[in-house]
């Protein structure tokens, strides 16, 4: 999601799993699902593509202090995990966009199946040009998004043009620990030319520098590593699940949750939510 073609193109790709769309609904039927009936909690397992999952959506949801009738962008959609999840419980509008058109397009497929259009709609877009006219929104979500981003201060920017005066910023991201350098791949990259994190110091500073006065700031790295020690043995002692993010990310995501738990019990990355508002 950065303004750069070349780099926005290694990112898509690092996301974009061929025929995603057809694998997930195979694993919903094999995991005893009725696509007729489909949930949002039926998804929880694949379609919240953090750290500690549906629970962290909806710490930050209470965090945030969403309420019905607020209208959401979600920075970062994904496959419309949270956005169903806040609108749901809720009773919010959601907008996610995803640079990831795939994601996209079964973020969609998913809020057919879960009846939910009316509450949540998803478009391809670059969270560095937001589609959005100024002022559009109540709150700005984003949730492990950032960390494919090298201009920080220009994506705040971006994401705060769109949000009114006196509006709330979400944000549940990845930084920088104090050990260097991390261990790939992980999650969000494969390489390390597609992951920019910032520590928690430059993000108060982006932050507090482009408009935005910080209300809430939680370090969650304990639970993070907590999640992501428990995660890799379940893979290691029993392998994926029927429904899980391996889905989204392929024979590799064992790999990846160990180093995401060897970054944290290393402190090569954190884990933090704040809650900003707009001034």
């Amino acid at each position: 999601m950065t303004s750069s073609g070349s780099v926005n193109a290694r990112i898509e790709a690092h996301y974009s799993r061929a025929g995603l769309g057809e694998l997930i609904l195979a694993a919903l039927r094999q995991a005893g699902k009725d696509l007729a009936r489909l949930t949002v909690e039926d998804l929880a397992p694949l379609d919240e593509f953090h750290v500690r999952g549906r629970e962290a959506t909806l710490e930050l949801g209470r965090l945030a202090g969403l309420t019905a009738g607020s209208r959401v962008l979600d920075v970062g959609s994904g496959l419309g995990g949270p956005s169903r999840c806040i609108a749901r419980t809720f009773g919010c509008h959601v907008a996610g966009i995803d640079l990831t058109e795939e994601y996209c397009g079964v973020a969609t497929m998913l809020a057919k199946l879960t009846a939910m259009t009316d509450a949540v709609q998803y478009r391809q877009a670059d969270a560095m040009d937001l589609p959005f006219p100024a002022e559009s929104f109540d709150v700005v979500w984003t949730q492990h998004t950032s960390m494919n981003i090298a201009d920080k201060a220009g994506f705040f920017r971006e994401l705060g043009r769109t949000l009114k005066r006196g509006g709330t910023l979400a944000v549940y991201d990845i930084l920088a620990g104090p050990v260097t350098p991390i261990h790939f791949p992980v999650p969000w990259a494969r390489v390390p030319g597609s992951s920019f994190l910032c520590t928690a110091g430059e993000l108060r500073s982006i932050l507090e520098g482009n408009g935005y006065r910080i209300e809430a700031w939680q370090d969650s790295t304990d639970q993070a590593r907590l999640w992501f020690t428990a995660v890799a043995r379940r893979i290691q002692e029993r392998g994926p699940a029927p429904l899980g993010l391996h889905l989204l990310m392929g024979d590799d995501f064992a790999t990846m949750a160990n180093n995401q738990r060897r970054n944290l019990e290393e402190g090569r990355i954190a884990t933090v939510q704040v809650v900003a508002r707009k001034i």
